[in-house]
């Protein structure tokens, strides 16, 4: 299980992360503009628009909630919408019990998990989106809420 203090504390951080992926695409001048060009994966095409990233990663809340049984939206912003999805969780009174179950694809998933995964699938859109945006836009445009390439900041 969670403890209820682990628990609030990598909630805290997921929120943290979706408010600081929308501050990062709020601060993209041109939402369509691209410096990169159009690439396929065994996933489908490769989000390489600010738009593309932030709907790509605002959608997978329904995807990462559904895997351990929460209904979710992905309605409204990124942090609204995540915002919701953990009410939802919340309103199970045994939620940190944090139940191991099977997924899509035969994977594992926990609230754990998924609190970790929020996170890091947060990071690495937003850090293409930030790589993109500073090549098309400059530096100087674009807020770096997750510190990317400062100096002495591990990125």
């Amino acid at each position: 299980p969670l403890t209820a203090e682990e628990y609030i504390k990598l909630k805290a951080l997921a929120l943290k992360s979706a408010q600081d992926f929308l501050a990062l695409y709020d601060s993209v001048p041109d939402k369509n503009a691209t410096a990169a060009p159009e690439r396929k994966t065994f996933y489908g095409q490769v989000p390489r628009t600010a738009n593309e990233m932030y709907e790509h990663t605002k959608n997978v809340n329904t995807y990462y909630f559904a895997e351990i049984a929460v209904d979710a939206d992905h309605d409204g912003n990124i942090y609204e919408c995540r915002k919701r999805g953990f009410e939802s969780l919340e309103s199970n009174p045994d939620f940190l019990q944090n139940t191991v179950r099977k997924g899509s694809y035969g994977e594992d998933w926990s609230l754990r998990k998924v609190l970790r995964r929020f996170i890091w699938h947060d990071r690495i859109h937003a850090r293409a989106m930030y790589r993109m945006a500073i090549k098309v836009f400059g530096a100087e445009s674009i807020v770096n809420p997750f510190y990317f390439f400062d100096e002495g900041i591990l990125t």
